[in-house]
């Protein structure tokens, strides 16, 4: 049997709202199938007023798959998998750009479940924008090239020595971070592995530049693949409340964090699920192939 979902939709192209559970203690499988159905249709899905400790939020994470420890961001006591987003006038994010969550990594996160634990009394919001509509609203021919091609994605863009992610967690955890994590090679225009639907797959927090073009084809291309997914028609805004979830499909979406409440303080737990390797259907899957990164090249 499966549950039915009270479900809210917020645009056509990406977000809903689910309504009628509580996440904390609603963990049974027809209720985690059910979740997983609709962040398949709706790419990213809130929950409104939603009390988890760390280890439920944890726990209910662990529904979709193992976890992924961020090497650079504290952890929760209880719940170390999890991550503390804590931006104030002291600690100002330098988290606001575009981004697909952790794709320097040759399996990026299928997921993230964000968890709103103190917000700024206005400001803070969060943009997500639908990578299979921004794939589709471009032109067949140009579709047909960005399916031959491949990018680098590169933890040092991300999270650069001078950033303020890394001087928070200091120079030999950063070093340690960066020598752990040297680039990798993901398709531009990567196959969804439950839906099957291709979108595209390069950021500007992580992709440095895409392989076998000359230095300007490739900023070029990515510039304008920049600038093309932030089109209103892929996107929607949503304005946290306090305890707020929000699950994403990391897969098929990049997000943005709205900088615009210093100094006020904004602190969200994040937990980030592993996925699988990106891949392009129309070539050789990822299992068949040996390992990408650039140490091979």
């Amino acid at each position: 049997m499966t549950r039915t979902l009270e479900i809210q939709i917020l645009t056509p192209a990406i977000g809903a709202v689910i309504g009628g559970i509580d996440l904390a203690n609603d963990q049974d499988g027809e209720t985690i199938a059910a979740i997983r159905k609709a962040l398949l249709k709706h790419r990213v899905i809130f929950f409104e007023d939603q009390h988890m400790t760390p280890v439920q939020h944890r726990n209910l994470a662990a529904c979709f798959g193992a976890l992924h420890t961020h090497p650079l961001y504290p952890g929760v006591g209880d719940a170390p998998e999890l991550f503390i987003l804590d931006n104030h006038a002291d600690n100002p994010t330098d988290n606001d750009a575009w981004h697909t969550d952790v794709t320097f990594i040759e399996t990026p996160p299928m997921g993230s479940i964000l968890y709103a634990k103190e917000l700024p009394p206005t400001g803070g919001d969060t943009v997500w924008s639908d990578m299979r509509s921004a794939y589709l609203a471009l032109s067949q021919p140009m579709q047909a090239f960005l399916k031959g091609l491949d990018a680098v994605h590169d933890f040092a863009r991300g999270f650069p020595v001078t950033g303020t992610v890394a001087k928070q967690a200091g120079a030999d955890k950063h070093t340690k971070a960066r020598e752990e994590h040297p680039p990798v090679i993901h398709p531009v225009i990567r196959t969804h592995p439950e839906t099957g639907e291709d979108a595209l797959f390069v950021n500007y927090g992580f992709t440095t530049r895409i392989k076998s073009l000359r230095h300007k084809e490739s900023s070029a291309l990515l510039k304008m693949l920049h600038e093309h997914i932030q089109q209103p028609e892929f996107t929607m805004r949503w304005h946290w409340k306090p305890n707020a979830v929000a699950f994403w499909d990391n897969r098929i979406t990049q997000h943005y964090a709205v900088n615009d409440y210093l100094p006020h303080r904004r602190v969200m737990h994040r937990a980030t699920i592993l996925g699988d390797r990106p891949y392009q259907q129309t070539r050789a899957h990822p299992q068949t192939q040996p390992k990408r990164s650039l140490a091979a090249e």
